[in-house]
């Protein structure tokens, strides 16, 4: 008789599958403050980053990822918040997409999430980070909580403009979840779009906050100041 065969080890999950590893440690670099360019392995700007001014407090920061929509620039994504970075004492980390948008909408995961893991892991060895969330508009909407789900063991909350839809391939904790969508969107309905994903999320468990308003595919000044809020609050 033999022996039950032992059970299956879960598949290892990678970049492929949208996993990041970078966390937040100790850093080992004192970084400049202010809007700095990061360069890519080529020497090619692949990011924005904004780190404001040290408080008197000493207290560190809190991470945003930002993603820009489809055909947007890492300007484009570091101008969501940008302007209330220094009130939150926010580390924006802006990335720019390797093609004309984010990769799980081209091709499947891969060649962002490796870019972005090496901004992170930047980020970490240069700056005192004590939580990290994931932000975006549009298609980076959409990608952050695609991200977000599947790395929520990193990201404690998703803030999430406009977005199209959620596509995590596995899931890891359970960040908080704040959407926003314009009544009148003509690029995302928000019928079809987050008055559909809200519910579903919620009914997976999710901790969800949804703010509709009136206007299109844009993010008021007032849905900005709310999301900060809320992620303060949390």
């Amino acid at each position: 008789m033999t022996e039950p065969a032992p059970a299956h080890r879960e598949p290892a999950q990678d970049h492929r599958h949208g996993r990041l590893t970078a966390r937040p440690g100790p850093p080992v670099t004192r970084a400049q403050r202010g809007l700095v360019t990061v360069p890519g392995p080529g020497g090619e700007p692949a990011a924005l980053l904004y780190a404001p001014a040290e408080r008197a407090d000493d207290r560190p920061y809190r991470l945003v990822l930002l993603l820009h929509g489809a055909g947007g620039s890492a300007r484009q994504g570091l101008d969501l918040l940008l302007p209330l970075a220094d009130a939150h004492h926010l580390l924006l980390v802006a990335p720019k997409a390797t093609a004309s948008t984010w990769d799980v909408i081209v091709e499947g995961y891969g060649t962002d999430v490796r870019r972005i893991d090496a901004l992170l892991a930047d980020a970490f060895s240069n700056y005192r980070v004590a939580r990290v969330a994931f932000g975006g508009f549009s298609d980076g909407a959409s990608y952050a909580l695609s991200l977000g789900l599947t790395n929520g063991d990193l990201a404690d909350a998703v803030l999430a403009f406009s977005p199209g839809f959620a596509a995590p391939l596995v899931s890891h904790g359970r960040p908080r979840l704040f959407l926003s969508h314009g009544a009148d969107d003509q690029v995302l309905p928000v019928d079809v779009c987050s008055r559909r994903l809200a519910p579903r999320l919620r009914g997976l468990g999710h901790d969800v906050t949804y703010a509709e308003f009136d206007g299109g595919h844009e993010v008021p000044e007032a849905i900005r100041r709310q999301a900060l809020d809320w992620l303060a609050a949390g």
